[in-house]
């Protein structure tokens, strides 16, 4: 089969096809052939081996968000079938309920082979059906970007309808939140550095823009938009550099989802007194489990959401997908046809 691997932990330059065997599955495996992978940021962080001694630093496939269709199935599987089109979960061994020791680790493409391949064998609780209403590409942007969006408007203390809220940028994750928090009732204020994008989230329905490039003080601006009351939720993207504007924004008693790190990862002048005081909530979310990926799927399906694609690159060319994600230029989710 064809596959994708990182010789060695130097960014996108170190990916290199390769011709692997292909793999059978086991009398309780699914042999899945893979139709495309979407990107996130946290592969970038492996290619450039972030990770430590909790990744792979060579000859991994990459990648963890996949999806494609049923090929084969072993004597033993009753619950898929040759032809079901099919999503590896994230985490693949957590199913339900909270995550343990153990389920919060079991993420495909950082220490064991992800989905930048042909063809990959599963278990069966390893996989849900495919929305019937979404593509392979729309299909592999939900494990990651879609279901940690989910958890950060339907999951605990979610998003009612009338709340005001505030996604940061346009990637993956910001604009599920968007549409699902549409689909709540709530209003949305999003924030970008590139007016053009913040153009394009108007016309999925947010509500209000805020270029941070030009307003340094923007969690201000959403508190002055929420009337002085601060915001309901905030689904903090950016760490270190925006945590600060989204304790500004926020409201006594009021949600922020902390999900991603892009400006840094440490909070060395948090104000904890502040926090405290104020009686507001750091939610941190991760992904998902199987469960929440099924139910997030059906509700999809029911609204008729479908991910935002801002290109999908061929195989041979993946290097540049993950170049073009590490740019920024992208509006929504980058993929990949394998």
């Amino acid at each position: 089969m064809q596959a994708v691997i990182l010789t060695k932990t130097k960014g996108p330059g170190a990916l290199k096809p390769v011709e692997l065997a292909d793999p059978c599955p086991a009398d309780d495996e699914i042999l899945v052939r893979l139709r495309a992978v979407s990107l996130n940021y946290r592969d970038l962080v492996i290619l450039n081996g972030a990770y430590g001694k909790r990744q792979k630093h060579k000859n991994l496939i990459p990648t963890s968000d996949a999806a494609g269709d049923v090929i084969a199935v072993g004597n033993k599987i009753k619950d898929f079938r040759v032809g079901d089109r099919v999503i590896p979960i994230f985490f693949s061994d957590w199913i339900t309920g909270d995550p343990d020791q153990a389920t919060i680790v079991s993420d495909w493409g950082r220490d064991r082979d992800g989905m930048l391949c042909a063809l990959k064998v599963f278990k069966s609780h390893q996989l849900v059906t495919t929305p019937s209403h979404l593509s392979d590409p729309e299909a592999a942007c939900l494990p990651c970007a879609g279901l940690t969006a989910w958890n950060a408007i339907q999951g605990e203390r979610k998003v009612n309808a009338g709340d005001l809220i505030l996604t940061q940028g346009t990637g993956g994750v910001s604009l599920f939140a968007l549409q699902f928090a549409k689909q709540a009732g709530a209003r949305v204020i999003i924030t970008s550095s590139s007016d053009q994008k913040l153009e394009k989230a108007r016309a999925l329905g947010a509500d209000h823009l805020i270029n941070y490039s030009n307003d340094k003080n923007w969690g201000q601006t959403a508190l002055a938009l929420s009337g002085g009351k601060g915001l309901d939720k905030i689904v903090e993207l950016g760490g270190t550099q925006t945590l600060k504007q989204s304790l500004i924004a926020i409201r006594p008693g009021g949600t922020i989802g902390l999900i991603g790190v892009l400006s840094g990862a440490t909070f060395g002048d948090l104000l904890l007194p502040f926090i405290v005081s104020r009686k507001i909530t750091l939610q941190g979310i991760t992904v998902g489990n199987r469960d929440q990926m099924e139910t997030m799927g059906q509700f999809m399906e029911d609204h008729a959401i479908k991910p935002i694609i801002d290109q999908i690159f061929p195989v041979s060319e993946a290097q540049s997908a993950f170049r073009h994600l590490q740019s920024g230029r992208h509006f929504g989710k980058v993929c990949i046809g394998v």
